[in-house]
């Protein structure tokens, strides 16, 4: 079934240009073209649409007050501000009503992969008033002591970068949004950027400071006992698959840009478990009870209760986000990874190995739910390993736990 796009932009001859560059997508895309804020809304009125691509600067009404109004009213679209040569205000305006900022004149090879992959994920949920929650999120929730955390640091100018990363890559919602913005025209990197540290190091202090206390990107995770718990395990969980993880991919690659993207991946593999928490506590802590600790029933759990699992609910958001396509099937396939083509090792390698492993020792049924994928690890050559790394990690925790009793 073809997708329906709507482009909007005040100028016919970047429409009629938009028009023609893409008429080889006509047999995957159903097209309209329209030049302003009240003629989109408009046609989203009459009829449905995939996906809004949007001029940021229009007059009466620009890029960013259109996909306000279009992520209030019609939320299960994917949302696409172009930018020129707009404001830094302006830019950091579009930061929430919009999943992605390209950049214009669109490069339209990239517009076409990134919709595509969007569309792809999307697709995997039979859910779709889920994926219509999923598509409204504006950011996910930090823990709350984190976000204090770092919210204080950031008041003060003496904090350095590193002190702002060290925050950040404990935490899975602040993470996963500094990706999305170094993915976009926002920071006009060169290439898709898949680490945190090469993410926060292109943002800068400055701007991570305007986002965190005047835009409020990031927010703050229920208080609620019901999911406190959760949600503090499964940060716990996940950054200790991110080091774990890390540590794995240096043993094997040697490559730093290897391991950073590791340690990336593994601190949010577990991100479509927040989502859920976050929008669907009652029905996940059902999920979660469920399942009893059991990596197959927690599966069986998701698909029975929700038509999808937590791991495409994950890619699903991290697609329309803009994140790089190796860290969205990480996400998707962190727990089930044969199911990918390709033999080589990666970072979705070594966060499945370590996921494996913190898992088989954690006591929180949020986390129990992966077992090794023996097809997989038998084919890259590192199930022999996994007893090496389980013994190392475990003495590691044993020093840390000594550490914290003196």
């Amino acid at each position: 079934m073809r997708k329906r796009l709507l482009f909007v932009d005040d100028e016919q001859m970047i429409l009629d240009g938009l028009r023609r560059a893409l008429w080889s997508m006509r047999s995957d895309w159903d097209m309209q073209f329209v030049s302003s804020g009240k003629d989109a809304l408009e046609a989203l009125d009459r009829e449905s649409f995939d996906a809004i691509i949007s001029d940021m600067r229009m007059p009466q009404m620009d890029g960013v007050q259109l996909l306000d109004t279009v992520k209030e009213k019609h939320g299960q679209m994917v949302r696409i501000i172009l930018s020129g040569q707009a404001s830094k205000e302006a830019v950091l305006r579009s930061v929430l009503p919009a999943h992605q900022l390209l950049s214009k004149p669109c490069d339209l090879q990239q517009l076409k992969g990134r919709l595509s992959q969007a569309f792809a994920s999307r697709d995997l949920l039979r859910n779709q008033p889920l994926a219509s929650i999923v598509s409204r999120m504006r950011s996910l929730p930090s823990l709350p002591a984190l976000y204090l955390e770092l919210t204080e640091a950031l008041q003060s100018e003496n904090t350095s970068l590193r002190q702002i990363e060290e925050i950040i890559e404990k935490d899975v919602g602040m993470a996963a949004k500094i990706l999305q913005l170094a993915n976009s025209a926002f920071i006009a990197a060169h290439g898709r950027v898949s680490s945190l540290h090469e993410a926060l190091s292109l943002i800068g202090a400055e701007t991570v400071r305007s986002l965190t206390l005047s835009i409020h990107v990031f927010s703050q995770s229920s208080r609620e006992p019901s999911t406190a718990a959760h949600f503090s395990a499964l940060w716990v969980h996940s950054v200790a698959v991110a080091a774990l993880a890390q540590r794995i991919a240096m043993q094997e690659t040697r490559k730093k840009a290897v391991a950073d993207e590791a340690f990336t991946t593994g601190l949010i593999h577990d991100v479509g478990k927040i989502v859920l928490l976050s929008e669907m506590a009652n029905e996940y802590t059902r999920v979660i009870q469920e399942a009893d600790g059991n990596p197959p029933s927690f599966h069986e759990m998701e698909m029975q209760q929700l038509g999808c699992t937590h791991g495409q609910v994950g890619a699903y958001l991290m697609s329309v986000w803009g994140l790089p396509s190796t860290i969205v099937q990480a996400v998707e396939y962190h727990d089930r990874p044969s199911e990918l083509e390709g033999r080589d090792f990666a970072p979705l390698t070594a966060v499945h190995c370590a996921d494996v492993i913190v898992s088989s020792s954690d006591t929180a049924h949020v986390n129990r739910d992966v077992e090794l994928d023996a097809e997989y690890g038998q084919g890259l050559g590192v199930t022999g390993k996994i007893t090496e790394w389980s013994e190392n990690y475990a003495e590691r925790m044993l020093a840390a736990e000594e550490n914290r009793s003196l």
